[in-house]
Order: structure tokens, then sequence, then C-alpha cells
């Protein structure tokens, strides 16, 4: 008789063998991050003292049955290896690997490219998170909700004002059973609060045949090329080959998850939690802030002492130099060999490495590029935006600019000089006050 081998269920969330996959992107995009990508990956920007994406590892390290982690993107191999190298020591049950994408994909195109080396090992479900997002990350929560409710699918959903949702993929659920009766990916007009977080569990049985069916329904419509006026309607065509390649990128967002809403296994777990979305450079500041604030609610080791002059959370790396009378803080972090200053004030603000604020400046809501000068007096400041605000940008007379002031790498202020609310392309020399632009 042939004997089935029994596969041993591992403990904790549900016990169900799992893999994570972490959406990385690539160089084309991210570029609302410049002029900080333009020196460093989005992913491994520091923020709060790590990696953005070193957060998403932290969250799925406390999965109990994780089985592995594949990063997804169209970097090359070897902007990960240091990373995945650093990350094998600290997360030493975590195996990580980096799979690359030949051309970009989509977001559920990646998955479904790789569909072999996820389903490897027979995992029986799979987590999906974005890297550039900021928030708790509730995955074993996420995973007592899929079993509760026998999912094929779960989304991780927050609130936010009725203004701010249409920026989002909204979903309608019902209230009572959590079940998502609709998906609209960015709608029109205003159909719910809820919005996606860009986190969720999947199973295999469900994910890649609806992958598949969205390929198949893309390669078998023939597809009206679309033109922003009707002055071109005569040059409409059908799709060429051109247009055929594009029909490999499939997203969750737009071709899968409103698929998914018609199959009554798809629910919603709605986080009270913090959550945000770092796609500008200036978004780095809000979601450094929430990532320091999480650090200091569960009593993390790795914030400085508050003190006269240290105004929790704080954030300083053991080589930075930081004078005792400079005053820092609520939600700053100092990164590698940064020099501060005596009488330098330092507040709502990323230091990068090798950054250097000198005797009684001022930085407000700002980001300091690496190997960046700000000089004696000078003021290097930003605006600051509600908590609730999703949104990094102000409008000043009448214009709209960037509420957080960015210098990129190795910048320099000199003494005395003012900056306020702007971008700073990198290897830049201010000498004069500026306002409200973008230093090219």
């Amino acid at each position: 008789m042939l004997q089935v081998p029994h596969r041993e269920k591992a403990n904790g969330a549900a016990g169900k063998d799992t893999k994570a996959v972490i959406l990385v992107g690539g160089p084309s995009r991210g570029t609302r991050f410049r002029p900080l990508s333009l020196d460093v990956p989005k992913p491994l920007f520091d923020v709060a003292g790590h990696p953005i994406i070193w957060h998403c590892l932290t969250a799925i390290a406390k999965v109990p049955s994780i089985q592995e982690v594949c990063m997804i993107g169209y970097y090359d191999e070897s902007v990960f290896k240091d990373f995945i190298k650093d990350a094998a020591t600290e997360f030493p049950n975590l195996p990580i690997k980096y799979l690359r994408e030949y051309q970009a994909l989509g977001t559920a195109g990646g998955l479904y490219h790789f569909r072999d080396a996820i389903l490897k090992g027979r995992p029986e479900r799979i987590f999906v998170l974005n890297s550039d997002v900021c928030c708790s990350f509730p995955l074993n929560e996420m995973a007592k909700l899929f079993d509760d409710k026998d999912a094929e699918a779960v989304i991780l959903g927050t609130r936010v004002s009725q203004d701010a949702a249409t920026n989002f993929g909204c979903i309608v659920s019902d209230q009572h059973s959590r079940r998502v009766l609709h998906y609209v990916e960015k709608p029109e007009s205003q159909i719910s609060n809820l919005i996606n977080c860009g986190v969720y569990l999947f199973s295999v049985d469900a994910i890649f045949p609806s992958i598949k069916t969205a390929i198949k329904r893309r390669t078998d419509r023939p597809r009206l090329v679309s033109y922003p006026s009707s002055e071109n309607l005569e040059s409409s065509f059908m799709a060429d080959e051109d247009e055929e390649r594009k029909n490999e990128v499939i997203r969750l967002e737009q071709d899968i998850l409103s698929d998914l809403a018609d199959s009554k296994q798809f629910f919603v777990h709605e986080t009270k939690d913090f959550w945000r979305q770092i796609k500008t450079a200036g978004s780095a500041v809000p979601a450094n802030a929430l990532y320091l604030q999480q650090a200091q609610q569960t009593g993390s080791k790795e914030l400085a002492k508050p003190s006269l002059n240290i105004i929790s959370p704080v954030f300083i790396h053991p080589s930075a130099q930081v004078d005792p009378t400079a005053k820092l803080g609520p939600n700053v972090s100092i990164g590698p060999r940064a020099i501060i200053g005596a009488g330098a004030r330092v507040k709502e603000s990323i230091v990068l490495e090798d950054a250097e604020i000198k005797h009684d400046a001022c930085v407000l809501y700002s980001i300091v590029g690496w190997n960046s000068r700000v000089g004696a007096w000078a003021r290097v400041e930003g605006a600051p935006t509600p908590v609730t605000s999703h949104s990094t940008s102000i409008i000043k007379n009448g214009v709209k600019v960037q509420s957080i002031t960015i210098l990129g790498k190795e910048c320099g202020v000199g003494d005395e000089v003012r900056v306020q609310n702007c971008v700073c392309l990198p290897f830049k020399e201010l000498k004069r006050d500026v306002a409200n632009e973008v230093i090219m």
C-alpha cells in the first residue's frame, strides 16, 4: 500500500507552512524617492536606524511558521548581497533569497514568474508585503483571521479620511463577517474609507490560479490602445508585440484583488495601529517618527536614553558623535559617524551617515544627506504636517512644495544660511537663503 508522507505542522500562527514574499521594485521605480534613491535603493534607505526592508523582516521573523523569505524585484543581484548577508546573522532562522525579474513584471507578474521557487517546499500560503509600507505588520493576527474564516486571502486594511481614500485601493467589506465584498483601485468617486495597506496573506491554491486567469484574459482579449484625446482615435490600433510584452505586467491591485472579492473567501483585517506609505523622499520623516515611537513603546534598547537634551524617541548610531550640549528629539535618527556640534538643535529629522551639523545650527523636519554639512548658526527646516495626513507636500503662496527639506548626498549649507522647504540635489553648495525651491 502506498503511504503518503505526513508533513509535520509548524507551531504558532495557525501551524500552516508559510512563506513570505517582499516586493522591492526596481531602479526605474522609486523616482519619487529622489534625490535619496540616486545613492541608495529605496528598500535599503535607513529609517529609525535600519533599512526600510529590515522592518518588514522583523515582523516576518515573529511568525513561527515561516519557512523562507523571497525578495522579488529587478534590481541587480549585487544590490541586496550585503543586506542579505547581514540579515542572515540577525535572523538566523529565516532563510532569505533574492529573485531578480528580467524586467518589471508587476506585483502579481513577479509572483507568478517565480511560482516554482515560491512553491518549493510546498507552502500552503504566502504573505506578500510591499517593501515601501511603514506599519506594525500584524501578520499573526492576519494568520488567525485566515484560519478562523478558512480564507483564500486576507488583506490588511486601515481607515483614512474620505478625501484621502481615493488615492488608494478602496475596500468595501461586511462589517460583521469582515468579508471583502468589493475592491476598487484608486476609485474616481468615494466608495469607502477602508484602504489597502499593501500587505496580504494568500492561499497558494487561490492566488496562482487567479493570476493565471488574469494572464489568460489579457492574452485572449485584443486590447485597444488608448490615447489621451479623440484627435488620435484614427491612430488607435490593436495591440502589437510591444503591447504583448506589456501583457506580462500583472498587478495584484488592478488585476487580481477585485476578482478575489467575488470568491466569497476574501477577508480584511483592519488595523487600528499606524500605517503609512513611503513613496516620496519626504515621507521617510513621518515613517521614521512612527517606527521610533513603536520602538519606544516596545522598550527597545537601541534608543538613546532620555535626558535634558534628549527628547525621546531618538536613535543615535554608536559611531556618531553628539556634543552633550546639542538638543535632539523628538523623532530623530542620527546615522553612523555623523557629527552633531555644540548647541545644535535637531527635531523630527533624519541625519544620514558621515553628515555634520556644526555648532548652534538648527535642523527641523528635514533629511540631511550622506556626507552633507550644515554650517554654524544655519537653519535647515521643513514644515510640520498633520499626523493624519498622507501627503508630504503643502501649498505655499499658491505653489505646491515639499513640506520636508531634503539635502542630497554631499551638500553644503553655509554658516548662517537658512534653507526652508527645499529639495537639494547632490553635490550642491548653498551660500544664500533659499525657500520653496528644488535646487538642481
